[in-house]
């Protein structure tokens, strides 16, 4: 299993630097995966995902600022309702049945495959909305975000960008948006208890230490890797084939979902 985690965690750095997709979509289906057969395994994948997250996001974080790419006043304006919507994402989610969680999981991850292979399709309006669409647009990224596992950029680009931010500045702020979503969804998953092992001392609440540990350092090893290599291949093409991928993984997860339910 550790193996599994490992691997994980170099494939999800490598493409992340490769293709800029966020760690998420790759870590919860491994993680749900590696956690089979365990009492609420998709609840503890989407946890410890997050966790993989807001280590990851914060060294992103670093990185954008030093580079001046983070609009400070956006991040402020949105983050309320990051907040907010990141607690209600994760209350959701801790309170759902398996198999809707997965559910849920799989529409979001054939979603962002068609997005992914057709590209971005929103034109920029040129200005972000006042304080009230700003907290509305910040409700639904942490919601989203929190009740599926991931930092949010998948959401978060897309909108900064038809608000009229360049895109290095919208990939900056979401990386800094990305890591209050992670950090306040991991504090809500690491209080819950729902007996996810015999083996509690390898948990935090929902949060599996192991995974965690062995995620980061593995996405650390390769994100680089992959962002050398993203300079010499065909980057258009490869996002289709990982957006092909994923789709079909969402696939099997609702047709599995859907055709066996799991009530743990």
């Amino acid at each position: 299993m550790f193996a599994i985690f490992l691997v994980t965690g170099l494939l999800s750095g490598f493409l992340a630097g490769l293709l800029g997709v966020g760690g998420g979509i790759v870590n919860v289906p491994a993680l749900d995966y590696a956690f089979s057969g365990t009492p609420h395994s998709i609840h503890s994948a989407v946890a410890t995902s997050l966790a993989v997250i807001s280590f990851t996001s914060f060294l992103s974080l670093r990185i954008h600022n030093r580079k001046q790419a983070v609009r400070w006043d956006v991040f402020r304006s949105i983050t309320p309702g990051i907040l907010a919507g990141t607690f209600a994402g994760s209350q959701i989610a801790i309170h759902l049945p398996s198999h809707l969680l997965r559910i849920c999981f799989a529409l979001f991850a054939m979603a962002a495959a068609t997005r992914m292979f057709h590209g971005p399709s929103m034109r920029a309006s040129g200005r972000a909305p006042g304080p009230v669409g700003m907290t509305a647009a910040g409700i639904l990224i942490g919601a989203v975000s929190a009740l599926v596992g991931i930092g949010g950029g998948s959401l978060t680009v897309p909108f900064l960008s038809w608000c009229g931010l360049p895109m290095i500045e919208a990939i900056g702020t979401s990386a800094a948006v990305g890591f209050p979503i992670s950090f306040a969804a991991t504090l809500q998953y690491a209080a819950q208890d729902f007996g996810v092992s015999s083996l509690k001392e390898l948990h935090l609440g929902l949060i599996h230490l192991p995974a965690l540990a062995l995620i980061v350092c593995g996405s650390l090893i390769s994100v680089p890797f992959g962002a050398r290599l993203a300079h010499r291949l065909p980057v258009p093409l490869l996002r289709r084939i990982f957006a092909i991928l994923l789709a079909l993984v969402g696939a099997k997860m609702l047709l599995s979902s859907v055709t066996l339910p799991s009530f743990s």
